[in-house]
């Protein structure tokens, strides 16, 4: 059986200034907290957990257009996955970020709908606050734009 949970954030900044974190898949482990390390090679993302499990992710959409990220993971204990992270312009200084998982089994989706909110607040607090690890890696890292 399927489920979907989905989790959001209004985030005090451009959308585009949220979108230069959300749309780098590689600095994923910057924002998302368990999340320890990520290799971007491609259009596969791998991710190693603070547990020492890494997770293969195929990155199904990178959309600057549409400030749209998706993702799929296959295999473990998941039977199907797509995350999607979309940047929502709402004001010149403020977004909507939402997180969107669809998992099989339906479980799979409410644990990570529970990670996922996490790793919005942590967002959010690294770019309202203007300080944090995503944004020293965004300034350092090949193709930032701050």
């Amino acid at each position: 059986m399927r489920g979907t949970v989905r989790r959001d954030a209004v985030i005090g900044v451009d959308a585009a200034r949220a979108w230069q974190i959300v749309g780098r898949p590689e600095l994923l482990h910057h924002w998302f907290p368990g999340v320890d390390d990520c290799r971007v090679d491609g259009d596969r993302r791998t991710i190693t957990l603070g547990t020492g499990l890494t997770v293969d992710e195929t990155i199904v959409t990178n959309d600057p257009l549409q400030r749209r990220f998706q993702y799929r993971i296959a295999g473990g204990l998941v039977t199907e996955h797509l995350a999607s992270v979309d940047v929502i312009a709402l004001t010149p200084g403020s977004c909507l970020v939402t997180y969107a998982s669809d998992a099989d089994p339906a479980a799979m989706a409410i644990m990570l709908g529970g990670a996922t909110g996490g790793a919005l607040a942590e967002l959010r607090r690294q770019l309202e606050s203007g300080h944090g690890p995503a944004l020293d890696a965004l300034d350092t890292a090949p193709g930032g734009t701050p």
